[in-house]
């Protein structure tokens, strides 16, 4: 007779949890947790504003590539030793959890809401003349390389706080980046912020922390946003986390303190950039362990994970872009041959059983 297969349960079904999802579902009993019922391929969103249509590949519904597992369309509210409970009254057990909640988005839950979002986007910068981003990180650069890029009539303004952009990375790409939005008549204000509060809409004027206006038809958001753990801080988890509310993992990508409870992705305390390249590999990691051990196999065994060096290609545009390795920055074509054609979307639906 056959062993009765693992529970397995996964909360959040973003670029880390739909992978491992997909990964181990022939293994054990699946069940993936997420409010969404979609995934969505993140380092696509800045081209979906300008192009919509690219968004119907890079959003994915969950029984697209999770074929063998169950899916609750929820959102998860607590965690004992033994189960997971939902928002919905469902109550799931496991012999083992994986969380991989993220960062909290407010996006819509429905793919269908998801495409008329990235839609109601375009219309609004191809309606406006000047467009205000708030943020330099690389969302705010992809995004106003993308406008620009498509739209090179329209005035584009980005306002950092920080002392340069992409602060994430080293000086020499920032500089890259910052000098390739200028040559495209993007204007750059550093060491400055932007009530949005105070914006008087209607005017349609808004004033930086230096006392600087700016005209803007329209402004879009790019900032850092929290951590998805605020529902954990009232479970057995609440210990686990730091003060910035990540939780604590040890080599194995398994929270401190427990056994068979893992983390993976942004929510994590690993000490490198959060991007979805780590993510993807926080999960295969995690999926060689959870295949070992529910095995039977021993536990000194288990993949172990060691932080990524700060690598990153930022997209600028369509054809170009600027790449940080370990020894080696540079800009331009090849870069943007790399990543910004595609996105990376056809290799991460192939990565998920998808057609690319």
């Amino acid at each position: 007779m056959e062993a009765e297969k693992k529970k397995v349960v996964i909360v959040g079904g973003g670029i880390a949890g739909g992978l491992l999802a997909k990964s181990i579902q022939f293994n054990c009993d699946v069940t993936l947790i997420d409010p969404k019922e979609y995934f969505e391929i993140p380092w696509a969103e800045l081209r979906n504003k300008v192009e919509p249509s690219f968004a119907e590949r890079a959003i994915v519904y969950h029984k697209d590539y999770l074929t063998n597992g169950t899916i609750i369309t929820s959102r998860a509210i607590d965690v004992t030793e033994t189960a997971v409970l939902a928002a919905d009254g469902r109550q799931v057990t496991y012999d083992y959890l994986v969380i991989a909640t993220g960062h909290n988005e407010a996006v819509p839950f429905m793919r269908e809401e998801r495409l008329e979002q990235y839609k109601a986007d375009f219309e609004k910068i191809k309606s406006a003349k000047s467009i205000l981003i708030v943020g330099g990180g690389g969302v705010g650069v992809e995004l106003a390389g993308e406008i620009a890029t498509d739209f090179p009539e329209k005035k584009v303004t980005l306002v950092h706080r920080g002392t340069r952009l992409l602060e994430f990375i080293g000086a020499k790409a920032s500089k890259k980046a910052h000098d390739w939005l200028t040559s495209k008549k993007v204007e750059v204000l550093l060491e400055q912020s932007v009530s949005l509060d105070a914006a008087s809409e209607a005017e349609k004027v808004y004033e930086t922390s230096k006392g600087e206006k700016i005209s803007a038809d329209c402004h879009f958001l790019c900032v850092g946003k929290p951590f998805g753990s605020s529902w954990l801080q009232e479970t057995i988890l609440k210990e686990s986390l730091d003060n910035r509310g990540r939780l604590a993992v040890d080599e194995y990508m398994r929270v401190k303190g427990q056994k068979n409870i893992f983390a993976i992705g942004d929510i994590t305390d690993v000490k490198e950039v959060k991007q979805g390249f780590y993510a993807q590999k926080h999960a295969q990691v995690v999926a060689k362990s959870l295949k070992l051990l529910m095995k039977g196999g021993n536990e000194t065994k288990m993949s172990t994970y060691k932080a990524g060096s700060p690598i990153a290609i930022v997209s600028l545009g369509r054809k170009e872009g600027v790449a940080q390795f370990p020894m080696l920055t540079f800009s331009g074509w090849l870069p943007g041959k790399i990543k910004s054609k595609d996105l990376f979307v056809g290799a991460t639906r192939k990565q998920m059983g998808l057609p690319s």
